[in-house]
């Protein structure tokens, strides 16, 4: 079994996770407390990754920072920074493609507080910034684990996206989901029993507690 692939793929879910949970949560504020024309579109093109197949996402990459394109062209040669067909660029096209797992669950944990809080939080003199720590991320917690949970499982399931975008270059973009399929086309049918039964397992457990989660946030 593929032991470097699993650990990549460990790796890359946890990048992308801690990734997220930078900026998803201020993200989330503006969504679920701003007040603008056009807000549904923005809220329609965050959720957009829900609904959109993987491979459209790998393509756009490929065409966006392929050494054809100015933009792919210059982080290569200038920045000295390739995009495609390495970890960098998984952990990029991951965050895109995880990104509404972590701001939905946030979301609906943001507008789920009562306005009450709020309140006596001004009356105690508290900015917006310190009711989004110390009131809203709190009180919001168990949707901010589910967040985490669901990217991290999410990413560590994908195919096509890192597929399209890493090119499966072992102990580097390899991941389990890729050595799973490689182990199929070579009738290597154990070490693809390993590695399903591991990611598996895993991904159960990861579902499990979310929905515990959710059962704690909707009695």
């Amino acid at each position: 079994m593929d032991v470097s692939a699993f650990f990549c793929s460990l790796r890359l879910a946890t990048c992308v996770t801690a990734i997220l949970l930078l900026i998803c949560p201020f993200v989330a504020y503006f969504l679920a407390f701003s007040h603008f024309r056009g807000k549904i579109f923005l809220e329609s093109i965050v959720a957009l990754p829900l609904a959109l197949p993987p491979t459209v996402l790998g393509f756009y990459f490929l065409v966006l920072f392929g050494r054809e394109s100015s933009i792919g062209a210059f982080l290569s040669d200038t920045v000295g920074v390739n995009i495609l067909f390495s970890f960098q660029g998984l952990v990029l096209g991951s965050v895109v493609y995880s990104f509404p797992f972590m701001v939905r669950p946030l979301q609906a944990g943001f507008e789920a507080v009562a306005r009450e809080y709020h309140e006596i939080a001004r009356l105690h003199g508290a900015s917006n910034l310190q009711i989004f720590w110390r009131v809203l991320v709190p009180l919001s917690w168990k949707h901010l684990l589910t967040g985490c949970l669901l990217s991290f499982a999410h990413t560590l399931g994908e195919f096509g996206l890192v597929m399209m975008i890493g090119g499966n270059l072992p102990n580097e973009t390899r991941t389990a989901s890729l050595a799973l399929y490689d182990a199929v086309q070579l009738a290597e049918y154990q070490n693809a029993h390993t590695l399903a039964v591991m990611l598996l397992a895993l991904c159960f457990v990861l579902n499990l507690v979310v929905v515990l989660l959710q059962r704690r946030i909707n009695p």
